[in-house]
Order: C-alpha cells, then structure tokens, then sequence
C-alpha cells in the first residue's frame, strides 16, 4: 500500500505556483482509501477562504468552523490570517494519534481538547515510552503542532525528515511489522 500520496498530495498542494492551495480540513476522515489500497485526500472546498496574498488567507466571513475538530490550527480556530502550516499543525496532530493510539488528551471530549490546544496552547504528553520510537519523529510532531506557524515544517521538509526517520528505523529493526509508516 503506498501511503506516501497524502504527505506528497499535500506537499504538491502547497507547491502549487503562482497561488499555493491550502486544504485547511486535514484530519483523518478526510483521508481516504481506494479500492487499489491507495490514500487519498478528500474534503476539498467544505472551507470558504478570503485570500489575502497568494500564500495567505482567511475564513470567508460566514463561513463556520467545527469547533469540536481537534485538528484545526489555532490560526483558523481563533480566526486570524493564516498560510499553508495550518496543516502541518493538523498531520502533527493526526501523527500524535497514529502513535499514541488516541486523540490528544483521552478522554476529554474534543470541545475542551480543542480549547486546551488553540486557546491555551498546551499539547499532550507522549504516554508511550520514548523508545518506543524515533526521538526524531517525536521532535517533528512538536514541531509540526508548534502554536507559533513560523516554527511549523512545510510538508517538503516533512517528506525529507520522515524519510530519514524510515531509513533509520529499517536499520535498527524499528517497526517492522508493527507499525507501518504511513509516507512509505
């Protein structure tokens, strides 16, 4: 199964000239599975956007948000001028979740986790022992959900650092069978 198209999907998205596309509703129901055992990225268009300039925008005026989606960025939860990082912020989101299993903050309903992680700026513990996994791969979620955008990865660097990550794991016998990451 080649998982890599959402990562590379995304990436190809945002590379898009002159005016970058923002998908602003990553979150794992919007990634889908084909019957050839491809993902696929779904829920384009749901956002209505105000572009600013070609690599920022803003939600149309009366456009309404879910205020229960754990993976929206603060950016949009709180309304503000935003560029592609907020779906970095959301794959480090849905990253957090393939590894811990849960949705950040189980079992507080997603309300109150999205109101801890946008308006309070915490993100939850990693519960799992740290050799569990790549550290590498622990630094990436921190940085991808970063509440400053500025300090977010874009997905090229996303590619690039989970790509090390999968080469340093297949050495070490990370994973094998186990868990299988999701841009390989």
């Amino acid at each position: 199964m080649d998982r890599s198209f959402v990562i590379r999907g995304i990436n190809y998205l945002h590379e898009c000239k002159p005016d970058p596309i923002i998908h602003c509703d990553l979150k794992p129901k919007n990634i889908l599975l084909d019957n050839g055992g491809l993902l696929k990225v779904a829920g384009f268009g749901l956002i209505r956007l105000s572009n600013i300039s070609p690599d920022k925008a803003k939600l149309a005026p009366g456009t309404l948000i879910d205020h229960s989606n754990v993976y929206m960025a603060p950016e949009i939860y709180n309304d503000e001028i935003f560029d592609r990082s907020v779906d970095a912020y959301s794959f480090g989101v849905i990253l957090y979740e393939m590894l811990e299993g849960v949705q950040p903050f189980h079992p507080k309903t997603p309300e109150e986790v999205v109101k801890l992680m946008c308006l309070e700026k915490k993100r939850p513990p990693f519960k799992i022992k740290a050799r569990s996994y790549p550290p590498d791969l622990k630094e990436l979620i921190n940085e991808c959900w970063h509440s400053e955008p500025v300090v977010r990865p874009t997905f090229s660097e996303i590619i690039t650092r989970l790509d090390k990550v999968c080469c340093n794991c297949s050495k070490q016998g990370w994973w094998k069978d186990t868990f299988k990451l999701p841009w390989k």
